[in-house]
């Protein structure tokens, strides 16, 4: 029975270490990958989604394809990163700023995220979706190329500059509770409808 719990003791403290080994493993091997990305022209899409990565190198300067970073500790992007060609995925990460003038050729995932403001002259080709973070308000110069998503958010009001060219998803957020559809249109662009509550 003592040497079961001695036993039992010692597994307690080689598990943590055995975790914290494999997270620093995995870390250098997405290190490794993106490195390899950077040395073949950043062409292509680069997937570190659930990796253990905290930040990224400054001397990724674009993306060719898809920057996928979902469900990763990461909590910011280098400022000399000015462009991903494809969509970026940030769903339930810990990103919590992007580079100023920052551009995205397709899609913005930031849902689930901690992330509170958005740089100013934010261009998203595609969607850009903001459901369930905590921002407030969104940036001067934000230009959207399909639609924008900011259901279960707190944003009350919106830049007059906005431009969104498809939809545009309000359910659960107090601008849809503060203006009627032609008050919103007359703050912004939007292309087809409006989506709110109850829609």
């Amino acid at each position: 029975m003592k040497l079961l719990k001695i036993l039992l003791e010692q597994e307690k403290i080689l598990i943590p270490r055995r975790i914290k080994e494999r997270e620093k493993h995995l870390a250098r091997a997405a290190q490794q990958k993106i490195q390899e990305y950077i040395k073949n022209g950043s062409k292509g899409n680069l997937d570190l989604k659930g990796t253990p990565i905290t930040s990224l190198p400054d001397n990724l300067k674009s993306v060719g394809g898809n920057l996928n970073l979902q469900g990763t500790p990461i909590e910011s992007l280098p400022d000399n990163l000015e462009y991903i060609g494809g969509s970026l995925s940030l769903e339930a990460s810990k990103i919590t700023t992007l580079p100023d003038n920052f551009k995205v050729g397709r899609n913005l995932y930031l849902e689930n995220t901690p992330i509170k403001s958005l740089p100013n002259n934010l261009k998203v080709g595609g969607n850009l979706a903001l459901s369930g973070t905590p921002i407030k308000s969104l940036p001067d110069n934000l230009e959207i190329g399909a639609s924008l998503a900011i259901g279960n958010t707190s944003i009350e009001s919106l830049p007059k500059n906005l431009r969104v060219r498809k939809y545009f998803w309000i359910k659960n957020t107090p601008l849809a509770m503060n203006y009627t559809d032609l008050e919103i249109e007359e703050l912004a662009y939007i292309g087809d409808s409006i989506l709110r509550e109850g829609a």
